[in-house]
């Protein structure tokens, strides 16, 4: 029987995220000077857990963060790379908004069919994808506390879905930069969220 303890961590801030939260996606930007200070907060906070592995999103804002949070060597995985939001990327909510309200309109009401930004992915797409990756660490790892690395996008369409959550509500679930999330993942129990957007610095 497999028993993990995940501490899912969003990466620390990026210049975007400062910018009215304008969508990174897949584009590869760094983290700020606030967000590597975030990232050393959240180790000096996750100091005393001992981690059996880390693993990131191959993108260096969450690669970086997850280096720093835990001082070890990161195992980079592309399934737990931020959403792919095709037409939204680079754009605030409201810029993309005002270009074609139809298209956040659909993803809102069904993301789990609607592909974000037009030409993105599904929301069923990207938890299929988190779902496989969390699926293949049961495998790898008998027991422990395992650190995971990625974003607020897939990490909210993750959890919306293991909660048994309509994907359309994801964004009811606050992650803010730099913040762990802890759940329990078992072969033979059911998925237990124990701590939820766990602010570990400022």
């Amino acid at each position: 029987m497999s028993m993990l303890d995940i501490y899912l961590l969003r990466h620390g801030q990026t210049a975007w995220n400062a910018d009215n939260n304008r969508y990174c996606g897949r584009t590869d930007i760094p983290l700020t000077a606030k967000g590597l200070q975030q990232a050393e907060a959240v180790r000096a906070q996750l100091q005393s857990v001992v981690f059996e592995s880390v693993y990131s999103s191959p993108l260096e804002r969450a690669r970086n963060t997850a280096a720093i949070a835990s001082g070890r060597t990161v195992i980079t995985d592309e399934r737990l790379i931020e959403a792919d939001f095709g037409q939204w990327e680079q754009k605030t909510k409201e810029e993309f908004i005002a270009e074609d309200p139809q298209l956040w309109h659909n993803w809102s009401n069904d993301p789990a069919i609607h592909r974000a930004g037009g030409t993105g992915e599904t929301g069923l797409e990207i938890v299929t994808r988190m779902d496989d990756f969390f699926q293949s660490l049961l495998q790898r790892h008998q027991q422990g506390n395992i650190l995971v690395a990625a974003h607020n996008g897939v990490n909210r369409l993750y959890l919306a879905h293991k909660l048994g959550m309509p994907l359309r509500n994801y964004r009811m679930l606050i992650l803010d930069n730099a913040t762990v999330t802890v759940f329990r993942l078992s072969d033979n129990e059911p998925f237990a969220l124990h701590h939820l957007n766990t602010k570990y610095s400022s």
